[in-house]
């Protein structure tokens, strides 16, 4: 077990002074506005800060040109995708017309037959 560490009022005064002065002292010898040495951390903060918003900016373009792409190429999709549908509808067209037709032609060739049956 730690021992009582008892200190005086005064003791702790002067530890609270000490502590001020410190905080004090550390602020005095901060360089001024003007220093070279912060100006120049300044400038590279800043030319940091517009680098950062150049990647912004062109990680923003390229989403929005990968959206365009996307955008045109969902289009080109649904495009392709009605001209089959036009297609196949036009071959179902065609394929029920083929139908009757030769339906039709069985229909006339049994008629004949049965005209030519009828003649003989």
């Amino acid at each position: 077990m730690s021992q009582f560490n008892e200190n005086s009022m005064t003791d702790r005064l002067k530890a609270s002074q000490e502590a001020r002065q410190a905080a004090l002292a550390r602020f005095r010898d901060r360089p001024a506005a003007d220093d070279p040495t912060v100006v120049a951390r300044k400038a590279e903060r800043e030319a940091i800060a517009r680098e950062r918003e150049i990647r912004v900016a062109a990680r923003e373009a390229e989403r929005a040109a990968a959206a365009a792409q996307a955008v045109a190429e969902a289009e080109a999709e649904r495009e392709r995708q009605a001209i089959e549908a036009a297609r196949v509808a036009e071959e179902k067209i065609a394929l029920a017309a083929a139908a009757r037709i030769e339906q039709k032609q069985q229909r006339d060739a049994r008629y004949a037959a049965r005209k030519a049956k009828a003649r003989k």
